[in-house]
């Protein structure tokens, strides 16, 4: 947190999500890490709640937090995250929208053939079309395409499709920006109406 902004950040070393919301007061500078636990609880208690109010006490290895006549206290993970500023991606050179649902819902029938082993999706991206594509063990295939607006680089990249999935489903949006430099490098998703998330996700050798 910073002045009356408070920025959270989650990664798993291979995807990671940033997220502002305000504050009603102004802070100090702070940098804390909340353990997993912590969050899933405090997102269950949110819910859908967009407008709900949080209050937040920070001691030196702890947190306390209220919600509508609940408190909870949490300890703080020692250390220091990652400097996350320097992950997100900047100066992508290709972009395109993408309606969320319809690149949902191709994700989700080609992600049949994947599997604990095998859960790579090739993505095919050239002016005009988006492909994606999974093999199995079998070298069984399944393949979705879509036509996009897109006039960029044409780039062959992996993923972990259960990744994709994940941050699709957390966008409540009707439509999702895929911002890419090459095939080597990580990949930035954001919402056209939404500023303050992102999700970055790292490529896979497939």
């Amino acid at each position: 947190a910073d002045g009356r902004q408070m920025h959270l950040v989650a990664t798993d070393g291979h995807r990671m999500t940033l997220a502002t919301a305000s504050l009603e007061t102004a802070v100090e500078r702070r940098e804390i890490i909340l353990p997993r636990k912590t969050v899933l609880e405090l997102s269950r208690l949110l819910g859908d709640e967009d407008d709900a109010m949080i209050d937040i006490a920070l001691a030196s290895n702890q947190a306390r937090l209220s919600l509508d006549g609940l408190e909870f206290t949490s300890k703080l993970i020692e250390g220091k995250f990652p400097d996350y500023q320097r992950v997100v991606p900047k100066g992508h050179r290709n972009m395109l929208l993408v309606e969320r649902s319809t690149l949902q819902a191709a994700l989700q029938r080609v992600a049949i053939l994947t599997n604990d082993k095998f859960k790579g999706v090739r993505v095919n991206l050239e002016p005009g079309l988006l492909r994606l594509t999974s093999i199995n063990a079998e070298q069984e295939e399944a393949q979705e395409e879509i036509d996009i607006d897109y006039g960029g680089d044409s780039i062959e990249i992996g993923f972990n499709i259960a990744y994709l999935i994940d941050a699709l489903a957390n966008m409540p949006t009707e439509q999702v920006r895929l911002e890419m430099q090459d095939g080597n490098s990580s990949a930035l998703f954001t919402m056209p109406d939404e500023p303050n998330f992102k999700y970055v996700v790292m490529p896979m050798r497939i």
